[in-house]
């Protein structure tokens, strides 16, 4: 059995690129159904998160990658409806060992934008939450993934990988307070109610903002956040005419298409006497269109944007990373050799199997045989001499090709046939 990984991150394609291959929540069960469906797939889970989008897949045999690599590329086009040429270039593959080394890396936030931030962790264990209810995750996806999320914790106690707030709600909240140095006359509005939209309200209220607007497209999950930062709820059409209320807007949500256009921040400037305002949207595919900062008196960050910015900060995190690469490394070899021992496992069942086929084909042919009134002695021994040619052929073939070219296996064969005992 083998792993592989499909993807595309923060390092291998930029914003415009990432978003077109983007799974929102609500399309992440018909993906699933949809790529688990493929013969050569013993299971698969999808990851999508605003830095990547990763594909990790189990499948029975290592010279099959290349099929497997050519079916997953294009159902990935198909799905989105984008072509391959466009993507090339950014996409990268991981078998195996390296496979299993770069998503442990990823779950405890090595290969992140923002060295050891906690969110992905969160947002992995989802992805495979996902493919468990939707029957996509095999064993040894699950056992792979346990795995991972067993390395993640322990990298997160044995070394200082979560050491001095870095993460992007923090950076998004450092750069509103650069910009704007009263934050307790600004008003703010946060789209969504996600998990980082939740860090963020946590920053926001630590460091005393006028007043606080959730957007977000059901009321009730909106109710928890609003109630622990004393905010006001609101529903997103809703969005259009309260902009001028606010001085900074940030925004994380799934929607599939820009929440807030040019047009809308245009007339809100008039309202508010072109008075600055600052976007700052986490959210992939965008929720603010990009035209919007060509506007003047407007700053808009996108996720990416905030990668020189928090960049300066996180220099024991990088000691922290070489510390967990140690603790990745031993366990991946460990995952590795349970890995190698299931292709062992399916071999022997099927050597098993092949060897009581034999044994039943012979008995048929003795017990019928006696039935005629064969002599029972002679029929026994002929059913000895023949089960032992057809269980000893495929070894003698093998110890005679291994020692005619002198193959170093030939002393694991003996071993095997338990010649060399004493």
């Amino acid at each position: 059995m083998s792993l592989a990984i499909l993807g595309v991150n923060h390092k291998t394609a930029p914003i415009e690129l990432r978003e077109k291959i983007a799974f929102n929540p609500e399309s992440i069960d018909r993906a699933l159904y949809h790529l688990s469906q493929h013969p050569l797939l013993g299971g698969c889970v999808i990851l999508s998160t605003c830095n990547r989008t990763e594909i990790y897949l189990s499948f029975e045999q290592i010279s099959d990658l290349d099929r497997v690599k050519k079916a997953t590329e294009k159902w990935l086009c198909q799905y989105h409806g984008i072509e391959l040429a466009e993507y090339s270039d950014s996409l990268y593959w991981y078998t195996d060992k390296e496979a299993v080394d770069h998503l442990m890396r990823v779950a405890c936030g090595i290969d992140s934008l923002v060295i050891g931030e906690p969110q992905i962790f969160g947002q992995v264990k989802q992805a495979f939450s996902y493919a468990q209810e939707n029957g996509t995750a095999c064993v040894e996806l699950s056992k792979w993934f346990q795995r991972v999320f067993n390395v993640a914790k322990r990298i997160r106690t044995e070394t200082k990988i979560g050491a001095n707030t870095a993460s992007v709600a923090y950076t998004a909240c450092t750069v509103a307070r650069q910009i704007f140095s009263e934050a307790h006359q600004l008003n703010v509005m946060l789209v969504g109610a996600g998990e980082t939209i939740e860090l963020i309200s946590r920053y926001l209220r630590q460091h005393g903002f006028n007043k606080i607007i959730i957007a977000n497209r059901t009321r009730e999950k909106a109710l928890k956040l609003a109630v622990n930062i004393d905010a006001e709820i609101i529903s997103l059409p809703e969005i259009a005419h309260r902009l001028k209320d606010v001085d900074i807007v940030i925004s994380s949500t799934a929607s599939p298409l820009p929440i807030i256009g040019k047009g809308m921040v245009e007339r809100t400037l008039q309202a508010r006497n072109n008075q600055e305002m600052l976007f700052i949207d986490l959210a992939v595919p965008r929720d603010v269109e990009a035209e919007v900062a060509d506007l003047a008196h407007i700053h808009l960050y996108t996720v990416d944007d905030l990668q020189s910015i928090i960049s300066t900060n996180l220099e024991q995190r990088a000691v922290a990373a070489q510390e967990a690469e140690y603790i990745i490394q031993e366990e991946s070899e460990q995952f590795m050799l349970w890995l190698k021992s299931r292709t062992a496992i399916e071999l022997i069942k099927e050597y098993r199997q092949q060897a009581q086929l034999i044994k039943q084909q012979l008995e048929d042919k003795a017990l019928h045989a006696i039935e005629q009134g064969a002599d029972v002695n002679e029929v026994i021994r002929l059913l000895s001499h023949r089960l032992t040619n057809r269980l000893i052929h495929a070894p003698t073939v093998t110890l005679s090709y291994a020692a005619s070219q002198e193959c170093e296996c030939l002393t694991l064969l003996s071993d095997s046939l338990g010649l060399n005992e004493p």
